[in-house]
């Protein structure tokens, strides 16, 4: 038996899993503690909480899709693209950034899809404000999907490739 195809096996594993757990418990405290709509300034004005539910995508995006459309596209298909994307890591040879990469990719969209199909929408409850930059209002797994993508494309901008 070798053991390197298993300890890569849990490495995935683990990291997809730190991911939602993240998420999910920040989401949680958000549920249970905050109203919604209610304001936490952590940062002067710069960084806030604000409890909101998304029934839509990014920024909303869906919103007024019919639930059969909505469900279609927000739940089956991204369910069935991570769980593709899941069984691809396990047999990908990777760089190590490309697949820390892809493992917060599909934690956040677990986590994501896992409020989905379990509360009917998405709790987002953080904002940045600093100037002229102003984010929409996300959650942990936003974190997780848009930190792994910048993984991947940096890496595939600034990894030397050996030239055969």
């Amino acid at each position: 038996m070798n053991i390197r195809p298993v300890f890569r096996y849990a490495i995935i594993i683990l990291i997809i899993s730190v991911n939602i757990g993240c998420d999910q418990v920040s989401k949680h405290a958000v549920r249970n503690h905050m109203d919604y709509h209610e304001q936490i300034q952590l940062l002067s004005d710069n960084v806030m909480l604000i409890k909101v539910e998304n029934s839509g995508a990014f920024l909303s995006l869906g919103d007024s899709l019919s639930p059969l459309a909505k469900s279609i596209l927000l739940s089956v298909l991204p369910s069935a693209a991570l769980l593709l994307l899941v069984f691809w890591l396990f047999g990908q040879n990777s760089g190590k950034w490309a697949i820390f990469g892809l493992c917060c990719i599909a934690g956040g969209g677990i986590g994501n899809i896992y409020d989905r199909i379990m509360f009917g929408s998405v709790t987002d409850f953080m904002y940045l404000h600093y100037g002229i930059f102003r984010t929409g209002i996300f959650n942990f797994a936003d974190v997780s999907i848009t930190f792994g993508t910048c993984l991947i494309v940096l890496q595939q901008l600034f990894v030397r490739r050996n030239p055969r």
